[in-house]
């Protein structure tokens, strides 16, 4: 068999569907909002590979410090012969975890990118000619449906990208995974943590203007696939932190009155001065509600671990 499977389970035109609807949607709600997702075309992606390299943007670092000190004991914590990864991208982190799993037989990575996926799969097995990869090119907040594979697997949900989700999307997603876990299965969750707002808002708002043009970006798509005429830089990019909710919110403020033309929706769109676009919420977490979240999907928070300065943590959970 080749070592290198990729099933497509989204139709060809399901990108631009799920755009068309999340901007019609989104964009005639009160207040407007657009899903995170689209800021990640090439540009956004390139864009956003800048921010996690820099000083302010403190969880990649945290999350591979982790990775690094405790890929051993996630590894043996869970016996994976198959790792699954959800939101995969380019499986840079993925390699400390296949790196500390000696007995693994098949890596899954789970992305919307099939160019994504290919190209990591072309690096990993000129490095490890031994794995087995099957790609699934796949939404990971639908229902997933996983290629035959050898137990115990390994699912792993990196990055903090749990916090993209409200708190009924968290809980919807939580039981889907749960749903597809067989005894022996466990769950790898990264979450970022509650911290001082300063650090927070930091993270998302950059001296550099890194996140302002990564946030701006999202206009960029719908201008070229919906054919918009969003003008970029008649907005401004904003990061709150809500104490409340204890989630950044990324939005973007029009600076002036603005009426968008959005062609291939036959859709006008009106700004007032001063109105707010929200393009991202990022949830922080303590551990007490990871595990009550985890519970109520009907999984058991076994391990926790965080990097030294306790800003992000990883944790091992299994069905219960």
């Amino acid at each position: 068999m080749s070592p290198f499977l990729l099933t497509r389970t989204l139709p060809v035109d399901a990108t631009d569907a799920a755009l068309r609807a999340d901007v019609r949607s989104g964009l005639t709600a009160r207040p407007k909002t657009l899903p995170p997702k689209w800021f990640y075309d090439a540009h956004g992606s390139d864009l956003f590979e800048e921010i996690t390299r820099l000083a302010e943007y403190y969880p990649t670092r945290a999350e591979r410090e982790i990775l690094i000190a405790r890929a051993g004991e996630i590894a043996a914590a869970s016996g994976a012969k198959t790792l699954i990864e959800l939101g995969s991208g380019s499986s840079e982190k993925t390699r400390h975890l296949l790196d500390a799993l000696p007995g693994l037989h098949t890596y899954v990575p789970v992305d919307v990118s099939e160019s994504a996926l290919a190209g990591a799969a072309e690096a990993l097995l000129a490095e490890r000619p031994g794995l087995s990869v099957h790609a699934l090119v796949a939404d990971f907040t639908h229902v997933l449906e996983l290629p035959d594979s050898p137990g115990p697997r390994l699912v792993a949900f990196l990055g903090g990208t749990l916090g993209n989700l409200l708190p009924e999307e968290r809980a919807e997603f939580l039981a889907s995974v749960r749903a597809r876990l067989s005894p022996g299965d466990a769950l790898l969750l990264g979450t970022d943590l509650v911290k001082d707002e300063a650090t927070l808002v930091a993270a998302y708002d950059d001296a550099a203007g890194v996140t302002a043009a990564f946030d701006k970006n999202v206009l960029t798509v719908v201008n070229r696939e919906l054919g918009a005429d969003f003008p970029p830089d008649d907005f401004e990019h904003v990061a709150l932190w809500d104490a409340d909710n204890e989630w950044i919110e990324m939005r973007l403020r029009a600076r002036r009155a603005l009426t968008v033309k959005i062609r291939e929706l036959d859709l006008v769109v009106q700004f007032e001065e001063g109105e707010e676009l929200r393009t991202e919420i990022s949830a922080k977490f303590r551990e007490e509600k990871v595990r009550e979240e985890l519970a109520a999907a009907g999984l058991r928070l076994d391990q926790w671990w965080t990097d030294t300065a306790g800003r992000f943590a990883l944790s091992l959970a299994t069905a219960h």
